[in-house]
């Protein structure tokens, strides 16, 4: 997916930019958490930050085009109020799975929690490698691609994570709260995907 040789709204990809770098912050920081949980339990402070500049990189957008700002291609406002949402999202639900394991009392995580966040840092790169090459008018595809196959991915370790809960003889207090977390590990991943849905919709308004 080839963009048109218009002009980029240089502002607003910068601060799209911005977000997908959060994303990658958060997403490495949520992985490390899982790895070495519960001792290194205060990285779940820095994704509270994260989400905190998560939400200020979205205010700044949507103040901008609040203020009536023009939009210049490839974005349209409806579209880039879509994909400034849909990045946020990520970072929320990455926080939200960090501060459910101190919500929760987990004492270790699973294996799954892991192999789902390193799906969440693949697809986090994935959406950083596509808004760049919103930027310099490169082809989208192959990223956005690969974000449906990690989406896909994560889809299968939800179901096996699930599984496993049941199978294994668990406190049933503690088989609730993993799925509360497998669930906002799914949501991340999710929003993911959607930030790949928008992605696409904009390169195929402007080819």
């Amino acid at each position: 997916m080839f963009m048109s040789r218009r002009s980029i709204d240089r502002t607003l990809a910068d601060l799209l930019e911005e977000s997908a770098r959060n994303i990658q912050r958060a997403a490495l920081l949520l992985r490390d958490l899982l790895t070495d949980y519960p001792e290194h339990a205060g990285l779940a402070r820095e994704l509270k930050v994260c989400e905190q500049e998560g939400d200020r990189i979205a205010h700044d957008i949507f103040h901008r085009l609040a203020a009536g700002r023009r939009v210049h291609a490839p974005f349209d406002a409806g579209d880039v109020h879509a994909l400034a949402t849909a990045l946020d999202d990520v970072v929320d639900y990455a926080e939200q799975a960090g501060t459910q394991l101190g919500l929760y009392s987990v004492e270790a995580t699973m294996e799954q929690s892991i192999e789902f966040a390193d799906v969440l840092v693949g697809a986090a790169e994935q959406i950083a490698s596509a808004l760049r090459s919103l930027r310099t008018r490169t082809d989208l595809g192959p990223h956005l691609v690969e974000i449906h196959r990690l989406e896909n991915e994560g889809d299968r370790l939800q179901r096996d994570a699930v599984a496993s809960l049941f199978a294994g003889g668990i406190d049933p207090m503690m088989i609730i709260r993993w799925k509360d977390i497998f669930e906002s590990l799914e949501a991340a991943v999710d929003a993911c995907e959607r930030v790949a849905h928008i992605l696409e919709g904009i390169t195929l308004k402007h080819r």
